[in-house]
């Protein structure tokens, strides 16, 4: 077995572990061990908490060390929530998920779901995203499709695809090719599609300003709403400090009238970056971007020490 195998193997060991233990404490006992993972790994200052760092400069530019550091702590406990609602949501009732999101503009998704031409949900890496996903197939009944990038080992992804369809959502792999063609059919018979979209994954995707300086961001939505007239609407999420989270639907990024599709398609992904980033300078530390974003970091020697 080599280095990689064991390390996959250890992985999968401990999301397993999560999955069958956390959501088998009690809450406050859950909370509290979450928490102190977060400040212990945030103390470490390791190259993602580093990083993390490094983001949240762009989008609070004046900020000085001291409030960077708190951000990033805030972040740190704010992903660690992320991962302890997702390793309990399984056990949740749907009462219990109902009460736990509180959506602005609702109605703008509902009234796209009734028009019957399909509607695309797009979000950043804010929040729990599958907390609003278990939300929409629980409050709304509505089923979706969404896309996850395949992990290694493949029992690792075969693990969070088990736990999404748990909740009511249709997974497709990232890689392959055949993700897009059936995104399209499920919008054109009316369905929801839910992406997340805040990073681009192909080293393919447009270019957007975003925080002031040049990013790359999935063109799939923008694509997608084009080629079927699905309603394209960006979401933002964010925790306010009590068990609810809460998400705003924004308004639906239009198709310009004029112009190639190439065109066209630049300037709706750059509408997503716009609603992204207001939800994300809203609640900062609630964006759980630790990887290199922007191009500008895309170089590895620029990784921060």
């Amino acid at each position: 077995m080599t280095a990689s195998d064991l390390k996959g193997r250890l992985t999968d060991g401990l999301y397993g572990l999560g999955w069958g233990a956390v959501k088998k404490l009690p809450e406050p006992a859950a909370a509290r061990l979450f928490r102190t993972i977060a400040d212990q790994t945030w103390k470490r200052r390791g190259k993602s908490v580093l990083r993390l760092e490094s983001n949240l400069a762009r989008v609070v530019p004046d900020a000085t060390p001291q409030r960077l550091a708190e951000l990033s702590r805030a972040g740190m406990r704010s992903y660690m929530r992320y991962w302890m609602e997702s390793f309990r949501l399984p056990a949740w009732t749907p009462e219990r998920i109902r009460a736990s999101v509180d959506v602005r503009d609702a109605h703008l998704l509902t009234e796209g779901l009734d028009a019957g031409k399909g509607v695309i949900l797009a979000l950043p890496h804010l929040g729990n995203w599958d907390l609003a996903g278990a939300w929409v197939t629980t409050a709304l009944k509505v089923p979706f499709t969404t896309v996850a990038e395949r992990l290694e080992p493949a029992t690792l992804y075969d693990r969070f695809v088990a736990y999404r369809e748990g909740l009511g959502m249709e997974v497709l792999p990232h890689s392959g090719g055949s993700a897009f063609g059936a995104l399209a059919r499920r919008l054109r018979a009316g369905g929801l599609v839910c992406l997340v979209a805040d990073r681009d994954l192909s080293a393919t995707g447009v270019e957007v300003s975003f925080f002031g300086a040049a990013a790359r961001m999935p063109a799939g939505p923008a694509l997608l709403a084009q080629q079927t007239g699905a309603l394209l609407l960006p979401v933002t999420l964010w925790y306010d400090g009590t068990p609810v989270m809460g998400a705003r639907v924004h308004p639906a990024v239009e198709e310009p009238e004029e112009g190639a599709r190439a065109e066209k398609t630049a300037a709706m992904t750059q509408a997503l970056a716009d609603a992204f980033a207001d939800g994300i300078a809203e609640h900062p530390e609630d964006w759980h971007m630790l990887q290199r974003l922007w191009l500008d970091d895309l170089d590895p020697r620029k990784e921060p020490t």
